[in-house]
């Protein structure tokens, strides 16, 4: 395969140099024009259809979800956490419109679905048989480096400030925390949502 060229931004590729490469996958308009996306090398001009069916085909077990009763704008980076580490899913409970800002487009990439309320979420992973890990660091919440995390879940995070409800904590069928060090009680929505999901592909990934 031929170097392409990095004349168009630092981000992305410029058109392709020489004789177009062959497959389904590639998008005519990108390899005329430059691809500036924000994706991996092996997905360079390929269209988004062929990149989601292509993750498709790998994706983890674990899903995530997020109660959105407050319009929390964490939830984009999640989704985009979520795109990193290959997630099956990502459940949006609770308000349908999200902040996507923070996602990077990711979501284009990412399968989310939406459920009204806990009721309705914990409705579909009883259906699925899918155990609902809720990570807050309240109670008797094991630390996830100890604790048991199954390979087929759904890892369950709050809202910035009040973390999860008592009805998802209630829904859940374990709860795991993040050791922390210093003086504040609690991290970044977000950021905890990457270290669980990265301690989930540390163990089976």
């Amino acid at each position: 395969m031929p170097e392409p060229s990095r004349e168009l931004t630092t981000h992305g590729v410029g058109p392709w140099p020489g004789e177009w490469p062959e497959g389904e996958q590639y998008d005519p308009e990108l390899l005329a024009n430059g691809d500036s996306r924000n994706v991996i090398d092996r997905y360079r001009y390929w269209t988004m259809e062929a990149i989601v069916a292509d993750l498709d085909a790998r994706r983890h077990p674990f899903h995530v979800a997020i109660e959105n009763w407050q319009h929390d704008m964490n939830i984009g980076s999640i989704v985009r956490s979520a795109n990193a580490f290959l997630a099956d899913r990502v459940h949006i409970i609770g308000r349908r419109r999200w902040n996507r800002r923070g996602a990077m487009v990711t979501d284009r990439y990412q399968h989310v679905v939406h459920h009204p309320d806990v009721e309705a979420f914990a409705a579909w992973a009883r259906a699925e048989g899918i155990p609902i890990v809720a990570v807050d660091n309240v109670g008797e919440a094991v630390p996830v480096d100890r604790a048991e995390l199954p390979e087929r879940c759904v890892l369950l995070f709050g809202q910035e400030g009040p973390g999860l409800s008592g009805e998802a904590l209630a829904a859940a069928s374990s709860h795991i925390e993040i050791t922390q060090y210093g003086s504040t009680r609690s991290i970044n929505a977000s950021a905890a949502a990457a270290v669980v999901m990265y301690e989930w592909c540390r163990r089976y990934a």
